[in-house]
């Protein structure tokens, strides 16, 4: 049938109705679509990003955006300006740019459970990302980033991690002998170790064998280029000033990422490096397509037996790095915090032998809250930043006052618009957890009311933004969490640590490319601590 002939049946049905209409019917059906036409234009128009109150700018040039970038804590910041502005505002960015940031459970669920779709990654981190760590799932949006995770999604779940924990336990068994032959060629006393770079190598080492069946050998010392990729991303940087403004145009600016700056430089650096180091893995993990047995498994080795093997799935410097500071911050505080220490030593004594995955997860409730609770003071993760890609209006828990002076309980935003949501500002904060939120206290996970209410409001894992909420949810938790526990387990049955200087021993955030932890007065990111055996 061609087109001529499909046409004159649907223009004979269009003359009869239009003839069987009277002057009145037609007169009211133009004027209907007349009407319609012009609300949407309107609408078009007048739809325009509530202007909300905030903080006033400290530079001409940036806003706020230096002080928040230079800040070792800025979540405090965000939860005094929740505190006077509501739980939605806006702060004044680079460039004259503004930015809305939302402080509210309701408000940040809603987002978060239409990113990648209805609410995307700014252009500045998208092209920071691709140029890091490649367009895989971390870059990706929308059906790419769905079809990604769902074929990869099989290499992180509780089945995969259940067979990986006893890699995990040889790695941290690694950390327990050898700081155990410290001790004893020193007279069987007390020793100083530093502990955040222990925590790096166990964090590499079992990444490596779990997820490309490969041992790095960094706790026994063996020189290995990823060593100096991670040490050079957590090394303490002091930038001049026009790499700090270049890394501050280029959120907003991507283009500016052309630019040739040190900083820059360096993460090209890192990124050709890093691509030489995961060709070498994937290509040992290979070697497990072959294998059909149970015994050899590793999260890389599944991914590449699936159908898309290009998913994106690859070990990132970011992953390493966030594991190995949360176990270097939750000795800190079990250091901080002797009774904490002991309590969970003996929870920990009370079981014999090595534990199960599922062990790990549900049979020891202390240790389940001393990892919360470190995941809730401490996340690696600073901002959650995104921006609609199309109008919209999102809802909020608690009213708030407009820079107009009207009172609304959702504010409407544009295409395009920034907002943020501040990890350790809904984290810690006193309005949604309590007046005790920037205390260290595992025992709030145990008490019937030791999760507020408002904090049950946060939809993320265990009510905590840390590792993201929605479809963009950190997609290794479960292996995050697993390595934690078993570092943990080993360490503290096993030896006693205490601060080198002190309870009273003062400890820093030091900002390099990550936030990361360091007594005050030691060069580069040294956490020492003295350790010795516990002997009963």
């Amino acid at each position: 049938m061609d087109t001529a002939s499909t046409l004159v049946p649907i223009y004979d049905t269009f003359r009869a109705v239009v003839r069987s209409a009277s002057p009145i019917d037609v007169a009211t059906g133009l004027a209907a679509i007349w009407a319609l036409r012009a609300v949407i234009q309107a609408f078009r128009r007048r739809f325009r990003t509530t202007r909300l109150r905030g903080p006033k700018s400290t530079s001409l040039l940036f806003g706020v955006a230096k002080e928040l970038s230079t800040s070792p804590d800025t979540g405090t910041i965000f939860e005094e300006w929740s505190k006077k502005y509501g739980v939605a505002y806006e702060v004044p960015m680079i460039f004259g740019r503004r930015r809305i940031v939302l402080c509210d459970p309701k408000a940040a669920a809603y987002l978060l459970s239409k990113d990648t779709w209805s609410y995307v990654g700014t252009a500045g981190n998208k092209e920071r990302v691709a140029r890091t760590i490649g367009k895989g799932l971390f870059w990706s949006e929308g059906e790419s980033h769905r079809r990604q995770r769902r074929s990869i999604a099989p290499s992180f779940n509780s089945t995969t991690i259940r067979k990986l924990t006893p890699a995990i336990h040889k790695t941290a068994d690694k950390v327990r002998a050898a700081w155990e032959t410290s001790i004893e060629s020193n007279g069987g006393g007390t020793v100083v170790v530093g502990v955040q770079k222990w925590m790096h190598y166990a964090s590499l080492d079992s990444f490596g064998i779990a997820g490309f069946s490969y041992d790095f050998g960094s706790l026994h010392g063996r020189p290995n280029s990823m060593i100096s990729v991670l040490d050079a991303f957590g090394t303490p940087s002091t930038p001049n000033f026009w790499d700090g403004t270049a890394l501050l145009i280029s959120l907003f600016h991507p283009i500016i990422l052309n630019v040739p700056t040190s900083r820059f430089e360096m993460f090209a650096k890192l990124r050709a490096r890093m691509s030489e180091i995961c060709e070498v893995l994937i290509d040992n993990a290979a070697k497990e397509q072959d294998d059909t047995s149970d015994e050899r498994v590793s999260t890389i080795g599944l991914l590449l037996k699936a159908e898309d093997g290009n998913s994106g799935g690859r070990i990132t410097r970011e992953e390493v790095q966030a594991q190995a500071i949360v176990m270097t911050w939750a000795l800190i505080e079990l250091a901080r915090h002797p009774n904490v220490q002991t309590k969970l030593r003996e929870e920990l004594l009370s079981f014999g032998g090595e534990p199960s995955y599922d062990q790990l997860t549900t049979g020891f409730p202390y240790l389940d809250a001393v990892v919360q609770e470190t995941l809730r003071t401490h996340s690696s993760v600073q901002d959650l930043i995104r921006q609609p890609s199309e109008d919209d209006v999102i809802p909020l828990s608690q009213p708030v006052q407009t820079r107009s002076g009207e009172v609304v309980d959702r504010i409407a935003v544009k295409c395009g618009t920034e907002i943020g949501i501040s990890v350790p500002g809904m984290n810690c904060s006193e309005a949604i957890w309590g007046p005790d939120a920037r205390m260290y206290r595992p025992e709030r996970w145990l008490e019937p009311d030791g999760v507020t209410k408002k904090a049950q409001e946060v939809k993320g894992y265990r009510h905590l933004l840390t590792f993201g909420d929605g479809p963009r949810a950190c997609i290794g938790k479960l292996f995050a969490i697993a390595e934690i526990k078993t570092v943990l387990s080993v360490v503290i049955k096993n030896f006693v640590l205490e601060m080198r200087d002190g309870l009273d021993t003062k400890v820093e955030v030091e900002r390099g490319i990550t936030l990361r932890p360091k007594v005050a007065g030691e060069e580069g990111i040294k956490v020492p601590m003295r350790i010795r055996q516990y002997k009963g």
